[in-house]
């Protein structure tokens, strides 16, 4: 299929070769392939050659599969880039409210559970940690590398994304701890050293399994995120928080909206709305 390895395969090449490629764009970008065949079997289904496709025929597959629309867009502009289609557009969904947060007392003493209880898996104290001091996804999480960790004098640093964050001596020490058990660094070649190394050497873990572990270990992590990132939107500006945690300027922007001056209020109604 042209798309996938024109649309899809290289710009993830070029992607790889900026260093920004991420398990959650691979798995993206898979999901965006497979959704793209099952829309060209609809239309054989539909006796429909691609350059008879119409704006009613789209609106249709996305009222009947509407999981699949968004998937579908890179594949739609690709052909319209091309002439093969005319003029043709799949609306976005509407973006839902995040509905799942903690209050502070739970989230404090998370966050105080993952710095001290020696009790947890050392990969789960830095994780909790992680979700709940700088709101990082835990496929960011998977990503990290040992090199983006240092020490300054007295200060540690994680760097995300480009910027050094100065971490709270707890969490420095778990780090330092977690990379003295690693073995020796013998990544693949173009493969860096992972913080928190999958079961395949120089391969990063499935957030989504993490996921999981972290749950069975009382330490959620959506919600803890949620509210990580609520509280940083209200003590910094929008760009830093985009900047800062590594997300698109418009979803820091929908979430500063969604705070307003306090996040309390919106807090205080979500409990009283919910049955």
């Amino acid at each position: 299929m042209l798309f996938a390895e024109w649309g899809i395969v290289k710009d993830a090449r070029h992607r790889a070769a900026r260093g920004r490629y991420s398990l959650s764009a691979y798995k993206g970008d898979c999901t965006d392939i497979r959704v793209t065949i099952r829309f060209l079997a609809w239309l054989d289904d539909q006796d429909l050659h691609i350059w008879d496709l119409t704006q009613a025929h789209l609106d249709d597959l996305a009222s009947t599969h509407p999981t699949q629309r968004t998937r579908l867009i890179p594949f739609v502009r690709w052909v319209h880039a091309r002439h093969i289609v005319r003029d043709l557009e799949i609306h976005h969904r509407p973006r839902q409210l995040p509905g799942t947060f903690q209050d502070e007392a739970t989230h404090q003493a998370e966050l105080r559970r993952c710095l001290t209880d020696t009790g947890l898996p050392l990969p789960v104290r830095i994780i909790g940690a992680l979700v709940r001091l700088y709101a990082l996804p835990l496929t960011r999480i998977v990503e990290l590398a040992t090199d983006q960790f240092h020490r300054e004098a007295e200060a540690a640093y994680l760097t995300l994304d480009r910027h050094p964050v100065l971490l709270p001596p707890a969490l420095a020490a778990l780090l330092d701890e977690q990379i003295a058990q690693l073995p020796a660094p013998q990544p693949p070649q173009g493969r860096r050293h992972l913080l928190l190394p999958g079961a395949v050497p120089g391969h990063p873990r499935n957030p989504a399994g993490l996921a999981d572990q972290m749950k069975q270990h009382g330490l959620p992590v959506r919600a803890a995120r949620n509210t990580a990132l609520m509280e940083a939107i209200t003590d910094l500006p929008p760009i830093v928080v985009a900047d800062l945690f590594g997300i698109s300027p418009a979803t820091a922007h929908r979430w500063s909206q969604l705070a307003g001056n306090s996040w309390a209020p919106y807090l205080a109604t979500r409990q009283r709305s919910r049955p």
